[in-house]
């Protein structure tokens, strides 16, 4: 079960990063943030790798849930 979840879908694309970041890093080590967003998140995903330290590459998940829906999973160390 994530420990936080961001719906993305609705917010200006600016301003999505930095939130996501912000907020993973506000969790604990092995808690995962779920985001929803309206496109698959794969740039993130390398934005992450590359970025932040006590990401989980070989845990993360990501699902398409419908036509504009993709669920991913971003876990922390």
């Amino acid at each position: 079960m994530p420990a936080t979840t961001l719906d993305l879908r609705e917010m200006p694309p600016p301003e999505r990063h930095s939130k996501i970041h912000d907020s993973f890093e506000a969790l604990s080590s092995g808690e995962t943030l779920r985001i929803i967003n309206d496109h698959e998140p794969k740039p993130l995903f390398y934005e992450m790798q590359a970025e932040a330290d006590r990401f989980d590459a070989a845990n993360y998940r990501c699902e398409q849930e419908g036509p504009q829906k993709y669920v991913a999973d971003l876990p922390k160390q």
